[in-house]
């Protein structure tokens, strides 16, 4: 049996979960089946059973809107991905940026068709800031997949429940596969380079936040819940790749704000790499998640795997992977407002975040208690070895003239 990843995230051009995602599973599934990827870049490379094309775009003579040019740019894409002849037995999508390949490759060459869901567009209404009109046609194309797609991956319950509620599918076609974590790479490292080359103190305890400057990630939330924060320790925000230009000036101004209150904040405007990252998250006192939308939130299963506290908002797959008063602390987050950017009552998040990080802050023994059970957990529950299992064995309920390899 052979599976044919569709994309638009691959490593190295990776900015979000689905790029981590698809990196680590199509290296597991090659293990044991051969895997073919295609992306958006210049990938191409092949070791053993995985093979990896990226798709490049050239954009020079696109003279639609800025915000219509991902999109028509990943349709032309999706195209490009079935004019090169496909010979996998199914065709597995992630975003809806890759979806419109998925049904051509199911339409044309016949195969099965599977989409794992890392988030749904209808959920993610500030999009429409970064599209345009787009939007609309995300809309319209992952609700076409979704609903014409053999199976559907939801990476939580609650995507699930969300996917069964949105969208005319049979339930039986959902299934329910968390994200994974690599447990040799994520895990507490000593060293504290790349702490001191972007002048965070290692001998200070320091709140973490890691992500992308988005509405989803909720890291306007947590700037404001810094005035709300006990003094003596540092605030580590790595936090780039903003959305629009209109949200980072947003985060401009909120960080400026908490800067006049506080000195000890630190922000890392470039995307670090994974080596930092990890550094980071091992010598953090508390990782914080204040998303306002998440699906599954494997930043927080990383912090986890190095041993670190998290405080996160208690936000769809979140739920399924920290344990309140276990791992770390969730933060209710009261329904959204009429406006699909805030919670219902922004200032009372802020404060409720900061509340539970003081609370950790002021606990030495208790972040440890949580560090140490958050590794626990994430080692039984979230290998990419039982992630891997989980889909080949979907695969094969789709092929089952087709033997799987062991």
């Amino acid at each position: 049996m052979k599976v044919l990843f569709l994309t638009n995230e691959y490593p190295p051009h990776i900015y979000g979960g689905a790029g981590v995602h698809v990196g680590y599973l199509s290296r597991e599934l090659a293990k044991s089946m051969p895997v073919e990827v295609r992306c958006f870049g210049d990938q191409n490379f092949e070791e053993r059973n995985l093979k990896v094309r990226g798709f490049e775009l050239d954009t020079t003579e696109f003279t639609c809107p800025k915000p219509l040019q991902s999109v028509f740019g990943a349709v032309r894409r999706c195209t490009d991905f079935n004019t090169t002849n496909i010979d996998a037995d199914l065709v597995h999508c992630h975003t809806w940026y890759s979806h419109f390949g998925g049904i051509l490759a199911k339409l044309n060459y016949g195969i099965s068709f599977v989409i794992t869901v890392h988030s749904l567009e209808p959920l993610r209404p500030w999009k429409r800031e970064q599209l345009g009109g787009g939007y609309d046609f995300s809309l319209w194309i992952e609700k076409t997949a979704l609903e014409m797609a053999d199976a559907i991956i939801a990476v939580s319950g609650e995507t699930k429940r969300d996917i069964e509620r949105l969208f005319e599918v049979d339930p039986n076609r959902v299934r329910v596969i968390h994200n994974g974590i690599d447990l040799e790479e994520y895990r507490r490292v000593d060293s504290t380079d790349a702490l001191k080359r972007h002048g965070v103190n290692p001998d200070e305890p320091y709140l973490l936040f890691v992500g992308r400057i988005t509405r989803q990630k909720g890291i306007i939330y947590l700037v404001r819940a810094i005035q709300f924060m006990d003094p003596g320790f540092q605030v580590v925000l790595c936090a780039g790749a903003p959305d629009t230009p209109e949200v980072a000036t947003e985060m401009q101004k909120a960080i400026e704000q908490a800067k006049a209150k506080r000195s000890n904040i630190i922000w890392i405007e470039e995307m670090v790499d994974r080596n930092a990252v990890i550094e980071f998250y091992s010598h953090a006192a508390v990782f914080c998640c204040p998303s306002i939308y998440e699906p599954f939130g494997i930043i927080n299963l990383e912090a986890m795997a190095c041993g670190t506290a998290v405080v996160a908002s208690a936000v769809g797959g979140i739920k399924e992977v920290v344990v309140d008063g276990e791992t770390g602390f969730l933060v209710p987050l009261e329904q959204m407002s009429e406006s699909p950017f805030e919670p219902l009552n922004p200032e009372k998040f802020s404060r409720d975040l900061a509340g539970k990080i003081n609370q950790l802050m002021k606990d030495r023994q208790l972040r440890e208690k949580f560090g140490k059970a958050g590794r626990k957990r994430v080692e039984e529950k979230f290998s990419w070895s039982t992630i891997a299992q989980k889909t080949k064995a979907l695969y094969q309920s789709l092929t089952r003239s087709i033997p799987l390899k062991s």
